[in-house]
């Protein structure tokens, strides 16, 4: 079986250290030639977002699963203008990240896959169209996982309390479903190994306030947590802002049904666990 990879993001490089040698061939593109040393000895191509080799096209092609993580640009979508007709005309499966943002705002209340794709901001209106064009190009050969906020080493609250860049922003109502990474690269195997398509919530059983993770991990490091800090007070980045315009409860139990998951880390709490017993975020 072979895997072609468009966008070598921190999730897709999980999922390639835990489940790469299920596959005979991994190939992909990235932008730059520093990535690309990194990623050896896969059969990785440069691609700088205009037009692709001829080569890499055929690898595309021949793919029996192409999986997407690469996001939309503000125009036309990267993989979808330039790799669309290799993938539609060869025999792959294409496993796509996309976004729980897709959903919008809910107002705290619980959503699921039935839930009506409302997104608010630009970048996540384009999500929703290259769901449905890649859906209207090769059907049922498409698997669409929507992620929650993605944490694991190296990228979690334990990391940015000793960084000291970890603020405890308090939002009153808010809060969000999270995913440790490789509860991401169990779900993209599960849906490799699923015959047919569809879309799912890939997202932790327990939506929690931002201010309580801090806490958490703050008490895990035996340190004070920083100060709340109201959310109306507090100078957000768009990307940030974005996040906190978003409020809602995820389930999880269709992807849990359909892929076969069993999530190793279920709450931040049993991740943190982990990241704190491996040594993350000690000085």
């Amino acid at each position: 079986m072979n895997l072609f990879v468009i966008g070598f993001g921190y999730s897709v490089q999980r999922f390639v250290a835990m489940h790469g040698s299920a596959f005979a061939r991994i190939g992909g593109t990235v932008r730059s030639a520093e990535t690309r040393a990194q990623l050896a000895p896969h059969d990785i191509d440069l691609f700088d977002g205009t037009v692709p080799a001829a080569a890499t096209l055929t690898k595309a092609a021949e793919a029996d699963v192409v999986l997407i993580s690469a996001p939309p640009g503000a125009g036309d979508d990267p993989a979808l203008t330039h790799f669309g007709d290799a993938i539609t005309s060869g025999r792959a499966r294409v496993v796509y990240l996309s976004t729980v943002g897709v959903y919008g705002d809910h107002q705290g209340a619980w959503i699921d896959e039935d839930t009506p794709l409302a997104p608010e901001q630009d970048r996540v209106q384009a999500r929703v169209r290259v769901e449905q064009q890649w859906k209207s190009r090769i059907g049922d050969r498409l698997a669409v996982l929507r992620l929650g906020g993605i944490y694991g080493p190296g990228r979690n609250a334990l990391v940015e309390l000793r960084a000291g860049r970890a603020r405890r922003i308090v939002k009153p109502g808010q809060v969000f479903n999270r995913i440790h990474v490789d509860d991401i690269a169990g779900a993209i195997w599960g849906a490799i190994r699923r015959e047919t398509g569809g879309a799912w919530n890939i997202v932790d059983d327990e939506p929690a306030p931002p201010q309580d993770v801090i806490a958490y991990a703050a008490k895990l490091m035996g340190i004070a947590p920083p100060p709340e800090l109201p959310f109306d007070t507090v100078d957000l980045s768009p990307m940030a802002k974005s996040f906190y315009a978003s409020n809602r409860r995820i389930r999880n139990s269709r992807a849990k049904q359909a892929l076969g998951l069993v999530f190793a880390y279920p709450t931040y709490r049993a991740g943190l666990d982990a990241l704190w017993a491996a040594g993350e975020g000690r000085s």
